[in-house]
């Protein structure tokens, strides 16, 4: 595989912000038994999955998994989860994705969490851009990129060699 060659983060650095961020879900949720680690699918999900791996290493708390379905093109379409609203209700949620852009997905996905009470909820992502149409931040965040509006960021998170890169 040819490596890309505006590469952001290699598989390493990509580890050290999980593991970063992971210990940021731990402090902010210390009290709490269970932390619903809400990722979007396809990269959101697998972020999620890995953040389970390293939280269940460093903390007591027991990470729940949970798909979130979305449709890109029309976020106004209903999502589908994983998880049962009355499972995450009164807990503690983080919504993941691999990179925040212009907020949509992120707005759309926090929109559907928002029916059900929820004891605090939180947005990690791996890669945040400064080019967001909607209200929404990332709480917890590998990396901020300024970025033109016509590059274009791509995590691919196939096979070991994980790899974020600026198209």
């Amino acid at each position: 595989m040819e490596l890309p060659k505006n590469i952001i983060l290699d598989a390493t650095a990509i580890n050290n912000k999980l593991r970063r961020i992971a210990y940021q879900i731990y402090e902010a949720n210390t009290t709490e038994t269970e932390v619903v680690l809400a990722g979007i699918d396809v990269n959101g999900y697998i972020l999620a999955k890995k953040l389970k791996t390293i939280l269940s290493k460093i903390s007591p708390i027991k990470p729940v998994l949970c798909k979130i379905e979305i449709d890109k093109k029309d976020p106004r379409k209903p999502i589908k989860t994983s998880v049962k609203p009355q499972d995450y209700q009164d807990k503690s949620v983080v919504l993941i994705d691999d990179v925040l852009n212009s907020g949509t997905t992120l707005i759309y996905s926090v929109k559907h969490f928002l029916d059900v009470p929820l004891k605090q909820f939180k947005t990690a992502v791996l890669v945040n851009r400064n080019h967001k149409k909607f209200p929404v931040k990332a709480d917890y965040k590998g990396i901020s990129l300024s970025t033109s509006l016509h590059e274009h960021v791509q995590v691919d998170l196939d096979g070991k060699d994980w790899i974020a890169y600026l198209n």
